[in-house]
């Protein structure tokens, strides 16, 4: 498992039924003593004004180079997020990028919580290209023999609601069974999937640590029908 990787809490499933919403922030940091100290700070505005019941989850990660912050909160209502987030004070209050949950894979389970989280994002022209750019990469994954990702546990592909963005938040066993992945075919593969893709510009990636969760609500049954979002 890579540095300072924890072995639990699990982290948020990112294929939860009734997320009909994901809010995704960002602050870049300049060193592991300042990211800690905002993870701690937004784990504690959180948990000390408990979220309305549309939101479902909070997790609050470091990267693993030690200059970004990311958090990850699902939402059951989407409309209950930001009212409950301008409430707070501080960095809380930091507008995010807001999506919707569109498809995902599960290439293996593991009995252990995941190691590591890769967080990989895409500039795109419009809903269309959204759509096209899922499609493609997990036709990529869906045709790699399973030795090419060996580690990689899920990936889960998110399209934000102005057309702008494309998420795929990928949980792994370990830093190291990334690694291994970027130097292999199946990644050659993803890389040639987005680049034959007009209007798709990757961003970039991070892998990520998880440093605090908050569990809100248990997973509706029967899940919500996302047709409508």
């Amino acid at each position: 498992m890579g540095r300072d990787a924890l072995p639990a809490p699990a982290g948020p499933d990112p294929g939860r039924p009734d997320a009909r919403a994901v809010f995704v922030t960002q602050w870049y940091v300049p060193g592991r003593a300042a990211g800690t100290r905002l993870l701690d700070e937004l784990a504690d505005r959180w948990r000390a004004a408990p979220p309305p019941d549309g939101l479902l989850s909070f997790h609050a990660y470091l990267s693993t180079d030690d200059d970004t912050v990311l958090v990850y909160v699902q939402a059951r209502d989407p409309e209950a997020y930001r009212p409950f987030v301008r409430s707070l004070d501080g960095a809380a209050r930091a507008e995010p990028v807001e999506y919707r949950p569109r498809r995902g894979v599960v290439l293996a389970s593991s009995p252990r919580p995941p190691g590591s989280v890769v967080v990989a994002s895409f500039d795109v022209d419009g809903a269309e290209r959204q759509d096209r750019i899922i499609e493609s990469v997990l036709g990529a994954l869906d045709a790699a023999p399973a030795d090419q990702h060996r580690g990689m546990l899920s990936a889960h592909f998110h399209a934000s609601t102005d057309g702008s963005r494309v998420l795929n938040y990928a949980r792994w066993t370990s830093d190291e069974a990334h690694e291994a992945f970027l130097a292999g075919a199946t990644r050659r593969a993803t890389l040639g999937a987005t680049g034959a893709t007009p209007g798709v510009r990757p961003i970039g990636f991070k892998r990520y640590h998880l440093h605090h969760a908050l569990d809100l609500h248990p997973v509706l049954d029967p899940p919500l029908d996302r047709s409508s979002s």
